[in-house]
């Protein structure tokens, strides 16, 4: 089969011959339809991030697909079922996945780090980690939803625990906070959308978003945001991962407010543990989508509450796959999510 191949930071993807992989049991084979574009592939690209598994790898985990072989032992796929693979596979027994937490699995496998990616014609995945794929979600802007969609679904559902009413403030307008601003609004959250882009806002608004603040055009976002709440929101979202960024998002807050840290960022940051304490505030950190939540998120999608088709800008075949990553490193504010089909 054809695939994207990384051999190492700061050298493009090189399009080989690599073998087709063959499936166990338990595992089903699958044709992959498209592959989301997504800035953790570049930080192993780009910024020396290393991958789990050394390079040779191929890359790429959010992948949708139609399967093409199932092991003997697979008893809910057949070949030609519409499927989508989740980006992390969990173990299913440590402490974590059997309390309900297993997007922090002790033994998480990630597509593209752990184990060969789906930057390639094929990826086989064990059948009970895979997701049928209804009909009413376009197949290959469907990829998304393995990653770009249910990491912002989880930190709203789960870790943002937003409720219909809610002032809810997402800072950071990117792939991935253009859809904590959906999901929120999908959730009956009043969403205030805060980014440096006028472009970036005004996407934001066609996804949801109530209210915009530029930060680039006011003296103090903090403080503009708690004049337009009459004190403060009640959930802020960091989806950008820089220390100032996660501040601000802090500084939004209403007492007994809740900060979600979805961006990451090696970096420290300086909150007060005064407010923390006296004013009984929460900071949580969101990584990823349990499992059990993906059958939910895929529905909202299927019935149009959650759009998915319209945040696919650009689609790249796999032999141009470093031209979509050069997109991303460009910033271009008329592109939120890149798909690659081989």
């Amino acid at each position: 089969m054809k695939a994207a191949i990384f051999h190492g930071p700061h050298q493009p993807l090189r399009i080989e011959d690599y073998p087709t992989p063959t499936i166990k049991p338990h595992e089903v084979l699958v044709k992959v339809a498209a592959c989301g574009v997504c800035h953790t592939d570049l930080h192993y690209i780009d910024h020396d991030v290393p991958t789990f598994k050394k390079p040779p790898l191929i890359l790429g985990h959010e992948p949708s697909g139609t399967i093409v072989q199932v092991g003997n032992e697979v008893k809910n796929f057949k070949e030609g079922d519409r499927v989508l693979l989740p980006a992390v596979l969990t173990c299913g027994s440590c402490e974590f996945c059997r309390t309900g937490r297993e997007n922090i699995c002790q033994a998480m496998i990630m597509f593209g780090n752990n184990v060969d990616g789906a930057y390639s014609e094929h990826i086989t995945a064990p059948a009970k980690d895979v997701f049928h794929l209804p009909q009413e979600i376009a197949l290959e802007e469907g990829c998304i939803i393995a990653d770009a969609i249910s990491t912002p679904y989880h930190a709203v559902k789960n870790r943002g625990e937003v409720r219909g009413g809610d002032t809810v403030v997402v800072v950071g307008c990117g792939g991935v906070g253009i859809n904590v601003v959906q999901v929120a609004a999908a959730f009956g959250g009043v969403v205030i959308a805060v980014d440096i882009s006028d472009k970036k806002l005004e996407w934001a608004k066609k996804f949801g978003a109530h209210y915009t603040v530029n930060t680039s055009k006011v003296e103090n976002a903090a403080k503009e945001i708690k004049k337009l709440t009459g004190g403060g929101a009640d959930i802020a979202f960091e989806v950008i991962g820089k220390p100032q960024t996660i501040e601000t998002a802090f500084g939004t807050l209403r007492k007994g407010g809740r900060l979600v840290v979805v961006g990451y960022s090696a970096e420290d940051i300086k909150l007060s543990a005064a407010k923390i304490m006296y004013f009984e505030m929460e900071v949580r950190g969101s990584l990823g989508c349990r499992p059990v939540d993906y059958p939910r998120l895929i529905e909202l999608c299927r019935i149009g509450r959650i759009r998915v088709k319209e945040l696919v800008t650009r689609k790249f075949p796999l032999d141009k796959i470093n031209d979509a990553f050069d997109l991303l490193r460009s910033h271009d504010e008329n592109a939120l999510r890149s798909i690659v089909i081989p």
